[in-house]
């Protein structure tokens, strides 16, 4: 049981079902866990949060719509008393500070064994924080998102390939003024060129 006694009820957010599934079978073996409801996407975890108020949400990072990120900053604003435990696949140390940042109480990835995931409801519910330690370790190492928020925008949109021109166009800049951006995204990430800046930032969680 939790500190007073209660069970932790527990939200699951993932877009997988198989996942949500998976852990929520896991979980709901604890005697002091309930898992009282279950999300597919982002905003879906923020209306449920609201609605049934649980004491930890076990939150994905990368999923349609609104990601964790985003999903983790609206909970903890409409359900302060939830606490948010980022549970993810995609174990990049900019994702985990990026979770940190929204509100997040921990980060742990999904091969954590289920009874380690269980003490880290436990703990995060307990007011504790707990991270991935080789995680933690490399988001000290890498440092802050060098990227400003819309030098982040620009390579989301270069990810799948378009135009200077098609990007300006979705952003209301001019072309000249996203090259500038994208230019400063190739300096900031060390790239040759924007595919380059691209793949350095998804692979440091930068976007």
């Amino acid at each position: 049981m939790s500190q007073d006694g209660r069970t932790i009820r527990l939200l699951i957010a993932d877009d997988q079902a198989l996942v949500r599934g998976a852990l929520g079978a896991l979980l709901d073996l604890e005697p002091d866990l309930d898992v009282i409801g279950m999300a597919s996407e982002g905003a879906e975890a923020v209306r449920l949060a609201t609605e049934l108020r649980p004491d930890v949400c076990l939150m994905d990072i990368q999923m349609p719509g609104m990601d964790g990120v985003e999903a983790t900053r609206r909970i903890r604003e409409a359900s302060a008393g939830t606490r948010v435990l980022v549970v993810t696949t995609f174990a990049r140390p900019g994702y985990l500070r990026s979770a940190l940042d929204a509100g997040a109480s921990g980060f742990i990835v999904k091969d954590t064994p289920a009874e380690q995931l269980a003490e880290a409801v436990r703990r995060v519910h307990a007011g504790l924080r707990v991270l991935d330690p080789v995680l933690a370790a490399d988001s000290l190492f890498e440092g802050a998102n060098p990227l400003s928020d819309r030098e982040q925008q620009v390579l989301r949109l270069a990810a799948d390939g378009r135009s200077a021109a098609a990007i300006a166009a979705e952003v209301f800049l001019s072309a000249g003024t996203v090259r500038n951006h994208l230019s400063a995204a190739i300096g900031k990430t060390g790239a040759g060129n924007r595919a380059q800046a691209v793949q350095i930032a998804l692979d440091k969680g930068w976007i």
